[in-house]
């Protein structure tokens, strides 16, 4: 694939030395601003993108795009191309040693549009979103514009960038900061970035395999997570295995604290290590690189009238596939609520509602990937006995399998605390409770989750007469009423990023408007 450029160009507002004020002004074109900025221009809301490069960054970087990250980018017009150009999964394997310690299935039911995951390379959905924001006349990218400076006002903020021609200021009434670990808008916003840095060292290789290659029962037809704990090829360490598009295929060697960094970049010695886990070396290496991680994350994610999401907000170990996954649950957070703050149709508590929410979220992922890293990478001898314990038992009985952790792969948040949802009145048996994500199901002609993206009523059995937003009528005993606990006549309302704000057994018109105002930041 031909990847998309946006290269630097001159405006108006450079060459005549006067800020033209906008409504939102988004750092940083990787996955989760330009997600943000689809979001925002779909609900009307111009924004300007500005990034310090002019293209998509190198390699594969992140891999795995987890359902609610595809339900996301299918609303905003790229979801079909991703899981159709990317490779397809759901089950995954663990090994201890030589054997297998257990498997499991991502999305073992049937009837949803999008599936588990989706591998595909960083730079083909990157690809993907420049495209679309390209093509859409309510944004601008412009690409070599470097953020140096913010100063806030009652009313706007001010940004001073550095182009090739030299700094000039833009003003915008809201800024958000996508711009990645080493975020500028959060070192302008003097926000701390705490958490631990983890010492181990890994190895990313990207190989393509020869034709007809097919090295330890890898199955191109029969995509897998594989994951080893001590394995006859990398003794003492662990190794990650995922298929990608095109026919590459992922690896992840564990090199642990002490590793010769300038050594293992060797391409000769990547391909030993790579021939030793295939066995075989009829493969191309495509790409590597060897990185540390971190679980962190920025003390706020609202200081005035700039945000921030993404890995600017947050970061944490790549297994599990949370960094990217989480970025782009951010930018699904967000939008609906900016948006309907800078139109007047809520309160500007809703932000604070976003900051609250998504510094829940960033705590839950920084949890499962310490818990994952600190599996995978024993502190103590005690540790690395019971992890084997564990592993050993996982291949005989199912309790210890929740024991053994090669990375929790990506699910939302719930936000059960969620001042924005209103509180069951009665008891419910099933179903997700307002804070937890609404689950999708099969629509005449279509898809539930196709319909997010908007405050939705779904009707079970019956037409309520609901007025303010829209309603759509379910059967009362089907799919989607097995998935909400429904029973005929209950009704369930659906945030705009595909959350349960409220749900009650029966329609009540005034409960409704409650629930809507407190969807909308206007009740506590």
């Amino acid at each position: 694939m031909d990847l998309p450029r946006y290269p630097y160009h001159q405006t108006l507002e450079q060459r005549s030395g006067l800020p033209q004020r906008r409504p939102v002004v988004i750092v940083g074109a990787g996955p989760v601003g330009l997600t943000l900025a689809l979001d925002l221009a779909k609900r009307d809301v111009p924004v300007v993108v500005i990034d310090d490069s002019d293209r998509i960054g190198e390699g594969s970087r992140a891999v795995c795009w987890a359902k609610k990250t595809l339900e996301v980018f299918d609303r905003l017009g790229v979801g079909e191309a991703v899981a159709r150009e990317g490779v397809r999964w759901h089950r995954g394997r663990v090994f201890h040693g030589e054997r297998e310690a257990y498997a499991f299935d991502l999305l073992p039911e049937s009837d949803h549009k999008m599936p588990a995951m989706v591998n595909l390379q960083q730079d083909q959905v990157e690809a993907r979103l420049v495209r679309a924001v390209q093509l859409e006349q309510r944004i601008e990218l412009r690409g070599r514009h470097e953020l140096i400076g913010l100063e806030q006002h009652a009313d706007s903020v001010t940004l001073t960038v550095r182009t090739p021609d030299g700094l000039f200021d833009m003003r915008a009434d809201w800024v958000i900061g996508c711009d990645g670990a080493r975020s500028p808008t959060r070192t302008l916003l003097g926000l701390r970035f705490a958490g631990q840095i983890f010492e181990d060292r890994f190895l990313i290789a990207d190989v393509r395999l020869d034709a007809g290659a097919r090295p330890r029962g890898l199955d191109p037809d029969r995509p897998e997570r594989w994951f080893w704990f001590d394995p006859p090829f990398h003794r003492g360490q662990s190794v990650l295995l995922h298929a990608q598009a095109d026919g590459l295929w992922r690896i992840d060697f564990q090199l642990g604290r002490d590793a010769d960094v300038e050594a293992e970049r060797d391409p000769e010695r990547i391909r030993a290590r790579v021939a030793a886990m295939l066995d075989t070396d009829r493969f191309e290496l495509a790409w590597s690189s060897i990185y540390q991680f971190s679980c962190r994350r920025a003390e706020r994610l609202r200081v005035g009238r700039v945000l921030l999401a993404g890995d600017a907000a947050h970061q944490v170990s790549p297994f599990g596939a949370r960094g990217a996954n989480s970025g782009v649950q951010d930018a699904d957070n967000l939008g609906w609520k900016l948006a309907a703050v800078v139109k007047g149709e809520g309160d500007d508590v809703l932000l604070d509602s976003y900051e609250f929410e998504r510094l829940e979220a960033a705590d839950d992922n920084i949890g499962h990937s310490t818990r994952a890293t600190d599996f995978i990478s024993p502190k103590s001898a005690l540790s690395l006995r019971l992890r084997k314990a564990a592993l050993d038992l996982a291949a005989h009985t199912a309790f210890a399998r929740p024991l053994v952790n090669s990375g929790r792969l990506s699910l939302p948040t719930e936000h059960v605390d969620s001042p924005l949802s209103t509180p069951d009145a009665e008891p419910w048996s099933a179903g997700p409770s307002p804070g937890c994500p609404a689950p999708d199901a099969p629509l005449e002609g279509g898809w539930l989750s196709e319909q997010f993206g908007q405050f939705l009523l779904l009707c079970f059995g019956w037409p309520a007469p609901a007025v303010g937003v829209r309603a759509i009528t379910l059967p009362a005993d089907g799919v989607a009423a097995a998935r909400y606990g429904a029973r005929p006549g209950s009704v369930h309302l659906i945030r705009p990023d595909g959350v349960v704000a409220a749900r009650w057994h029966r329609f009540d018109a005034d409960a409704l408007r409650m629930a809507l105002a407190r969807a909308h930041g206007r009740l506590s």
